[in-house]
């Protein structure tokens, strides 16, 4: 075997702390069928990788369910093979210290590579153009690398490269970072040198690689970057997972209609989209199984949304099976599975963009996050930076006049 994946998917993503509060982060719902892990596992098969492990973590029920055997990836086959590896003993804390914790499964597939991937990224990535340049360069290690904007740099591990892009220096999260080159997340081994650089920090608890690991192998081992220009995007705040959601109604670098390089699921078998005739649809991704007899514009409708008469949808990502009544009108919101919006309801309103009081940092721009199984009233009016949790101590809403920044929980 050549190269062996492992994707770390085991993160919580409290920054999405509604859609993460009954799933893992890379098992959030995403671009109506998809889910944000999708894009990882699709790469990794369109670049001719089949041995895959997962390191799954934080309730992992739904992303298991989700993977399976791996059949909508091609990696059931005989020469191919996803395997799902979870804490036994403690918890993973540190992206190496998953690694270390699994470092017998990587011993026994004895390949000559391991590539090692975040499990909450959109992008779509050839790894074979980043392996043959780690063999030209002999590389120890390479990171993929990319530009951001500089005010944006201290989010990131920050590398600072020569002209052969080898890294002389690393650092994580910078206050002031000295360069906009960013490290992705994305990083290839060679094998005998990632368990080399795992086993030889036996006392770092937390061992983590940005912090730990990469410094110390640009000390002593050859380390590159390999530089990626195009669509990559981190879908860990409410804001970004809206606007990446909603970049994909319209003509974006991110292409899911390439046959070229498809983005695998497991699709639901679901009947065709059935349009009512006072509906419209305008810049909108419409999954299987909708039923539309409203207003839909903007917006992202998941599998088994219906969208009642009269009803107007803008600018929202709507997870599966959600059922909106009649005469609704919402804007700016993301609505998680199997919830019940009654009749007369307006979500999004007002110009109170007050911050979420409990939590101002998750909940700022004007965006309502509604958890899933909820059943709200009709006329109810929503106003805006609201959270209601699927975790409320009744799944019924009495509320009818729910105030900015405003939480249920």
């Amino acid at each position: 075997m050549e190269t062996l994946a492992l994707i770390l998917a085991g993160g919580r993503g409290s920054r999405l702390d509604i859609l993460s509060e009954k799933r893992s982060k890379p098992a959030v719902p995403f671009a109506g069928k998809f889910r944000i892990i999708d894009f990882a596992l699709s790469n990794c098969t369109n670049s001719g990788i089949f041995q895959i492990g997962i390191l799954t973590q934080y309730l992992p029920l739904s992303l298991n369910e989700h993977i399976g055997v791996g059949k909508p990836w091609d990696l059931d086959r005989r020469d191919s093979f996803v395997t799902l590896l979870q804490p036994n003993n403690s918890w993973y804390e540190g992206t190496a210290d998953a690694i270390r914790k699994n470092i017998e499964f990587v011993k026994r597939y004895a390949s000559k590579y391991v590539l090692i991937l975040s499990g909450d990224h959109i992008y779509k990535m050839d790894y074979s153009k980043m392996i043959e340049q780690h063999k030209q360069t002999g590389a120890d290690l390479t990171i993929a690398a990319k530009i951001v904007p500089m005010d944006e740099a201290s989010r990131f591990g920050i590398l600072e490269t020569d002209s052969n892009l080898r890294i002389q220096k690393f650092v994580e999260k910078p206050k002031e970072p000295k360069s906009n080159k960013a490290s992705m997340g994305i990083y290839v081994f060679s094998t005998e040198a990632l368990i080399e650089a795992i086993e030889s920090n036996p006392d770092i608890k937390d061992l983590d690689f940005g912090m730990h690991i990469i410094p110390k192998m640009i000390e002593s081992k050859n380390v590159y970057a390999y530089e990626y220009y195009d669509y990559w995007k981190d879908v860990g705040t409410y804001d970004s997972y809206l606007e990446t959601n909603l970049e994909l109604c319209h003509d974006t670098a991110l292409d899911l209609y390439d046959n070229s390089w498809k983005i695998y699921t497991k699709s639901e078998d679901l009947p065709p989209v059935k349009v009512g005739d006072s509906a419209t649809i305008r810049t909108s991704l419409v999954s299987n199984g909708c039923k539309v007899d409203g207003y839909v514009e903007n917006s992202v409708l998941s599998p088994g949304v219906i969208v009642g008469k009269n009803s107007t949808i803008k600018n929202s990502v709507i997870l599966n099976d959600v059922v909106i009544g009649d005469n609704c009108n919402i804007e700016n919101t993301i609505i998680d599975k199997e919830t019940v919006i009654g009749n007369n309801s307006v979500i999004g309103t007002g110009e109170d963009y007050t911050p979420n009081k409990d939590n101002p940092k998750v909940l700022s721009s004007g965006i309502n996050v509604i958890g899933k199984k909820l059943i709200l009233p009709e006329g109810l009016v929503l106003e805006r930076n609201v959270r209601i949790f699927s975790s409320a101590k009744t799944k019924t809403i009495t509320q009818k006049h729910i105030k900015s920044g405003d939480t249920l929980k």
